[in-house]
């Protein structure tokens, strides 16, 4: 009888045989229903075989095969295998984590048609220009409704009281639902032009990277270094217009939600007759899985999403983008520790096509590779609008000038100049709340977190501390539980503090707080982003959120509280990433006509990074970097990985990783191995946190020794504790 080998979500490195009863047949790449232990479950199916090498009383039938899906193509499948052995995490969890959680489940699937909607006669008639300018929502819907066909998540994306919105809009009669009709890029199985909305001329820099990449042949890895505002987007754009011209799919990655929707409003108004899903788990589980299946079946055309969405099956796959490629968001943290970016370079050499990483910071790895000649590198060295020039970037020597709340007195004073301007200001810290740390004054007793080595964070408005690491929360004691002093004093600063003193300064300026805390709610970041086009905002207080990929014409001071504490930490990365980062919030200043300045508090107003800050010369800061590197023997000199383990009691962490690092010296391979060491953080949910360091200059030999040392690992007793595996490390 045939047997298939399927993969389950099961934390096995092993596939398990089931036998199809008469009557059945599947393919590799199907969802089956399988009995495992007393339940049943999902599983795909990764191989089919003739024979097994167990005996046939203990080899169980497939319960069913659903049929709502097409099964995964064969190139997927060989990517979720490359992803498992090199990754080595086991084969059915990789393969079960590619699927929407909708597809892993054993109910069956079922789907409301998701209405459209267009403007009625009526509505095309009516002139926006008289609207009711209180209507500001309504009035919203009307001009994207102009463009063409939209849909109820496309309508909701536009504002936090959308529904309401689109029910008046209906029952006024200027807009009609329509029942979903097919993709035009599908309709009758051939391909129509797509209408493109021209609205930008290219300079002679982004035709040069465009022509670049439409004219290569097979695949082809283009990184795109272009300084902040400098039109990457733009070329995204008609790169995507040539690959939909040759009916091909685009996959674009970018590393945050929350430019998610800012990105789909955009390229629906470039191509609006081209379809377009999103891919990111702000979505619900049905409309996850429903865009999911338009990409799988061809008929989205481009699909936009973050790292997850990598994994998505495209039939007509013609270009891979991946945005801010530099984002340390792009690498898994657990289960399966994939980097989006580096499973789309191998997918699109798999596929034979191109892939362009861009970033105005690129990673020091893309950014090695490029000057190597393993990328091809393609430059933006000047802004896309004329009139923008680039920021104009200022120290301020906090050692000799007077703070208030961590504010000098000269970003005060700029802040004052662009409130009289009407001009809009950023004021980046990247820390919530309102302080770090509540510390006693008398005995010094500070706000330890009980169950992890941090501190907890004082949240001043709902009076609670926090820890950021756990998320225990307690409220702020009355006196100070050492000594009992009533004198707590906040120490440090953080958003919600800045925004207190700004309030306190400037009165009548309407500050707006950007950070995890203030946009918890669904929506209300949509709301936020709005406002700020709308100029309903004079100054945005705001953390790593505000940093990258927005656009607000009006923003022309950007001032920058606290950043030295990166330039001396044990991350090795720590510096890559603050260039990145201020490089990346200055670039949201003077980004149309008016110039911007950027004006960073720090002690250490002559520091190398700082210097290449000012002169806006990230060439010169990476090859300082990737100096220091290959004297420390660090990547991208090396490959690496981390054996982490965590558990109660502190003794059995040491214990394992004591006995995995022995039988790691045991295997007399090449390897440079270090000693057991704690994390960074050795104490979080009340669990203790010790790793080991493994490098090597070859990536090759590396698996190799990965591949001798993970059966022992499996092997080594660990019931009391988790371990895992993380290659090519962003943390330690």
């Amino acid at each position: 009888m045939p047997i298939v080998r399927v993969a389950l979500d099961v934390p096995l490195s092993t596939l398990f045989d089931y036998v199809l009863a008469d009557g059945i047949s599947v393919v590799a790449g199907q969802r089956v229903l399988v009995p495992f232990g007393r339940k049943q479950v999902v599983g795909v199916v990764m191989e089919c075989a003739a024979d097994s090498g167990l005996s046939a009383e203990r080899i169980k039938s497939v319960v069913r095969v659903p049929d709502e899906i097409p099964p995964l193509p064969d190139e997927l499948l060989t990517l979720l295998r490359f992803c498992s052995d090199y990754y080595h995490h086991p084969q059915g969890m990789t393969a079960l984590s590619a699927l929407p959680s909708r597809l892993r489940s054993s109910e069956p699937i079922t789907f409301r048609k998701a209405l459209q909607y267009a403007l009625s006669a009526s509505g095309r008639a009516l002139k926006l220009d008289e609207f009711p300018k209180r209507k500001v929502v309504q009035q919203r819907m009307l001009t994207a409704l102009q463009t063409g066909v939209l849909s109820a998540a496309q309508l909701r994306a536009l504002s936090p009281s959308a529904p309401a919105a689109l029910k008046a809009l209906l029952e006024a009669g200027w807009v009609v639902a329509l029942s979903p009709s097919p993709s035009p890029a599908c309709r009758g199985g051939e391909l129509e032009r797509h209408a493109f909305n021209n609205a930008h001329t290219l300079t002679t820099e982004q035709q040069r990277a465009v022509d670049a990449v439409t004219q290569s042949a097979g695949y082809g890895c283009f990184l795109l270094h272009g300084i902040t505002g400098s039109g990457k987007t733009e070329i995204y754009v008609h790169l995507m217009y040539e690959m939909l011209q040759r009916g091909g799919q685009i996959l674009l990655l970018v590393p945050e939600i929350n430019l998610t929707p800012q990105l789909e409003n955009y390229f629906r108004s470039r191509f609006p007759d081209a379809e377009l899903v999103s891919l990111h788990s702000g979505l619900a589980d049905g409309e996850r899985t429903l865009n999911w299946l338009r990409a799988q079946s061809g008929q989205a055309r481009i699909v936009l999403g973050t790292r997850l969405a990598v994994f998505t099956p495209l039939p007509q796959l013609a270009l891979i983008i991946v945005d801010e490629e530099h984002d340390a968001s792009f690498k898994q943290q657990d289960g399966l520790r994939y980097s989006a970016r580096d499973v789309a370079i191998f997918r699109a050499n798999q596929r034979g096509l191109p892939i362009v990483l861009g970033s105005a910071t690129p990673s020091l790895e893309s950014y090695y590779n490029a000057q190597s000649g393993r990328y091809k590198l393609l430059r933006l060295t000047a802004r896309a609008l004329a009139a923008a020039k680039l920021p104009e970037v200022r120290c301020i020597n906090t050692s000799n000038t007077f703070m208030q709340h961590g504010i000098s007195e000269p970003l005060l004073a700029a802040l004052e100049q662009r409130l009289q301007r009407g001009e809009q200001s950023l004021v980046f810290i990247n820390r919530r709340g309102y302080a770090p740390v509540l510390m006693c004054t008398a005995c010094g007793w500070l706000s330890d977190c009980k169950n992890c080595a941090g501190k907890l964070v004082l949240h001043l408005k709902d009076r609670r501390l926090r820890c950021h690491h756990c998320g225990h929360q307690e409220r702020v004691p009355h006196a100070c539980p050492g000594c009992g002093n009533a004198d707590l004093q906040p120490v440090g600063i953080g958003t919600q503090r800045v925004e207190s003193a700004l309030q306190e300064r400037f009165p009548g300026a309407r500050i707006l707080r950007v950070d995890r805390d203030s946009t918890r709610n669904k929506g209300a970041w949509n709301a936020m982003r709005q406002r700020i086009h709308d100029e309903a905002v004079d100054i945005l207080v705001g953390t790593q959120m505000l940093a990258k990929g927005h656009d607000f014409p009006n923003l022309t001071l950007v001032g920058v509280l606290n950043p030295d504490s990166a330039l001396y930490s044990s991350d090795f990365r720590a510096s890559e990433k603050l260039f990145a980062q201020l490089a990346q919030v200055a670039g949201r200043a003077g980004r149309a006509d008016k110039p911007g300045v950027v004006l960073i508090q720090t002690t250490f107003p002559d520091h190398p990074l700082f210097r290449a800050l000012r002169e806006h010369d990230y060439d010169a800061w990476a090859q300082t970097l990737l100096a220091e590197r290959q004297s420390a023997g660090f990547p991208p000199f090396v490959y690496q990985v981390l054996l982490r383990a965590e558990a109660k009691q502190e003794s059995e962490v040491y214990a394992f990783l004591q006995k995995a690092r022995a039988a790691a010296v045991a295997l007399a391979l090449p390897v440079e191995l270090y000693g057991v060491v704690p994390a960074a953080m050795p104490r979080r949910a009340n669990h203790f946190l010790a790793q080991i360091l493994v490098q090597h200059e070859s990536r090759k030999l590396l698996q190799q020794f990965l591949r001798a040392w993970k059966p022992v690992l499996d092997a080594l007793p660990a019931q009391k504790l988790r371990w895992s595996l993380d290659i090519d490390p962003l943390e330690f």
